[in-house]
């Protein structure tokens, strides 16, 4: 079997007459028949073919083959969103009267989707602490159905012990959904410590660049055949445009990812030296609470890095409007290094209370390390700390 770097590269769909080397776009919506039977048995039978590109198209195969190669993952389908694929894929497994047990550390989005939306379809949540693994069995209850969780954590960086997860997930008969969105499959498979489904939010480091939005799960098949059937129906597929950009950004992933973790280990490693830096978070740093899980589960730290400025929110301000070089942005894996304040943008909606559950403290930084050099990086950081 090939390895990482090669599956990402090599990884292709069937060439056309023309014996392209590169990949083409298919900007087609649709898709002709050979005859009425051809026509009749691909919506009857649920013929293996292109029939519309809302249900599938062959930049979207693509995409989804090389993932799925990259995850140990049977199968997936590409939404238009990162978001697209996580609302897809519990609104495609759940039913009124479930109940969700996610770490208390997710997306502001995810957390808002919780509060504000299922409970409108009968299905609750409750949080297990990232740092109290023990407690998750006893918040189990007999109608719930899915476990979820990140690891790292955004924007905490806190790492989850996901084979502990798969094996709560297996003993009580539960759906094990992991986000992966900051580890990228490249340094991290979840599906090899149990769990049935990953997601990734591709506009962040899959795409690496700012350039689309997308997102994805892949997991168990038979998991993967009820998401595809909810979202044939209601249409968060990925654009075939979006799916080709993300495709050849995948042929790059490898190498864009360990530059982006050698910068944030130094810029790590330079804010925890710093006098006004009250804490540093990295998975990769030894003062990391859980610095030997990253490294069971994760081949390198990834590229956030959270820290806390001594002198709160006020501190934090002035250090934020001092950033020269950095870009001000609530997005994150680009190759442009991005400065967010968690506790006013991402994760805003969320009360002080469960703000602190969550591991974000009012003064708390999260920054994206981009592909810029280290020292530049840095530099930026060091002047906006004189204050």
């Amino acid at each position: 079997m090939n390895k990482f770097e090669t599956n990402a590269i090599r990884t292709q769909i069937e060439r056309s007459k023309f014996l392209e080397h590169s990949n083409p776009l298919y900007l087609t919506s649709s898709y002709v028949f050979e005859d009425a039977e051809d026509m009749r048995a691909s919506f009857a039978d649920e013929k293996d073919r292109n029939v519309y590109s809302r249900y599938s198209n062959p930049n979207t195969s693509e995409f989804i083959e090389k993932i799925c190669a990259m995850e140990a993952a049977e199968n997936g389908f590409a939404f238009a969103s990162g978001m697209a694929a996580v609302f897809s894929t519990f609104a495609a497994l759940l039913n009124s009267g479930d109940h969700i047990l996610s770490s208390s550390s997710v997306f502001g989005s995810t957390q808002s989707m919780y509060k504000t939306i299922f409970p409108k379809w009968n299905i609750n949540t409750s949080y297990f602490k990232v740092n109290e693994p023990e407690s998750i069995e006893t918040l189990i209850q007999p109608n719930t159905k899915v476990i979820y969780a990140e690891s790292p954590t955004n924007p905490a960086v806190d790492i989850l012990d996901l084979e502990y997860l798969g094996k709560i997930a297996k003993k009580h008969k539960l759906i094990l959904i992991v986000d992966n969105c900051f580890a990228t499959p490249y340094l991290q498979q979840p599906i090899k410590f149990g769990a049935d489904l990953v997601i990734h939010s591709a506009t962040k480091l899959i795409d690496g660049q700012g350039r689309v939005l997308g997102g994805i799960t892949v997991g168990k098949a038979e998991l993967i055949q009820k998401i595809y059937l909810f979202a044939r129906n209601t249409g968060p597929a990925l654009s075939p445009f979006n799916a080709w950009i993300l495709s050849k950004s995948l042929e790059i992933l490898a190498v864009r990812v360990d530059r982006h973790c050698e910068n944030a280990l130094k810029v790590a490693q330079f804010l925890e030296r710093h006098k006004k830096v009250k804490f540093v978070k990295y998975p990769f740093l030894k003062s990391h609470p859980q610095h030997e899980l990253a490294k069971k589960q994760m081949k390198l730290g990834g590229n956030v890095v959270a820290f806390e400025i001594i002198g709160g929110v006020e501190a934090g301000r002035e250090f934020l409007n001092s950033i020269k070089l950095l870009s001000l942005s609530a997005n994150l894996g680009d190759t442009r290094t991005i400065v967010t304040h968690p506790a006013s943008t991402t994760h805003a909606k969320l009360t002080e209370a469960e703000r602190q559950e969550a591991g974000i403290s009012p003064g708390m930084v999260r920054v994206s390390v981009g592909l810029e050099h280290p020292d530049d990086i840095i530099s930026d950081l060091e002047q906006a700390l004189q204050f």
